[in-house]
């Protein structure tokens, strides 16, 4: 059975890098899997009243906006188009319209009928970093995030940041069609960050991978004084890790968003394709 996988788009107020378009017919090049690519249009209600219209012309501002982000959808819808054909990726494309402040809760509802929602991560993008956050923490799928301003390449030296969580755990379940292509897996547990529920959690789930036919090794690590989220993506591109796979907002989202955490320091500083489940 092929996968469906589904690309984000947001267009306002500006679309996304120049990358995305290529890596994400890439990723579904990779796992054969088809595409569907969603650009998200804004759509700005009409509040204004006579002394704005006066004023401002507001109707005729919206209205400029509103095309602007049409016509940004529209070419990056071609530019995908042309990048399908050439790498023989089947796809299907749609245009969505939201809010400015609802872009990532209409991604997100549109992400419940795939099989992996994609999200080129695009830096101080405050649309693409909606989109991401509510993806990950409100589809109910796995949410593959990849930087915006480089070139993925082949995902196959997979990275799993382990702790034996429930989140961790259907991370790893969700990367299975990653998994079963990669040429080496690596499996990392982070030491003095929180207690643990064993000394011997990634060894554990290496050898049940194993047991699968797969390649798998475990080590653990330090975070000392880095966030978890950096110390976790330097370990994955100091061993040559081409995708890290990790749990998505373990504890409530209130207490992520004012404390941090893993999913928050890897935001800010995203060096290698993510894939995230919560």
């Amino acid at each position: 059975m092929q996968l469906l996988a589904s690309l984000f788009l947001p267009t306002y107020p500006d679309p996304p890098g120049p990358k995305v378009v290529a890596n994400a017919v890439a990723v579904a090049r990779q796992l054969g899997a088809a595409l569907d690519a969603a650009v998200i249009n804004v759509d700005i209600p009409d509040v204004s009243n006579a002394l704005s219209n006066l004023l401002l012309d507001l109707p005729a501002k919206i209205r400029e906006v509103k095309a602007a982000s049409r016509n940004r959808g529209k070419a990056l819808l071609e530019s995908i188009a042309a990048e399908a054909s050439r790498c023989n990726v089947a796809l299907t494309t749609q245009e969505l319209k939201a809010q400015p402040a609802l872009i990532g809760e209409v991604a997100a509802k549109e992400g419940r009928y795939s099989d992996l929602c994609l999200v080129g991560w695009t830096r101080d993008s405050e649309p693409v970093r909606m989109t991401a956050e509510e993806v990950v923490f409100s589809s109910g799928r796995p949410s593959l995030i990849f930087p915006g301003d480089r070139d993925v390449g082949s995902l196959d030296h997979v990275v799993i940041a382990w702790d034996g969580s429930r989140v961790a755990a259907r991370a790893m379940g969700d990367a299975m069609p990653f998994l079963q292509r990669a040429s080496a897996i690596s499996i990392v547990t982070v030491t003095d960050e929180k207690a643990l529920p064993g000394q011997d959690i990634a060894e554990r789930l290496a050898h049940g991978l194993e047991a699968r036919g797969l390649n798998a090794k475990a080590a653990s690590i330090q975070a000392g004084k880095n966030e978890i989220g950096i110390a976790l993506q330097e370990h994955a591109v100091k061993i040559g890790g081409s995708l890290l796979v990790m749990g998505g907002w373990g504890h409530s989202r209130l207490r992520d968003f004012v404390l941090g955490g893993a999913t928050e320091g890897l935001l800010s500083d995203l060096r290698l394709p993510v894939l995230m489940s919560h």
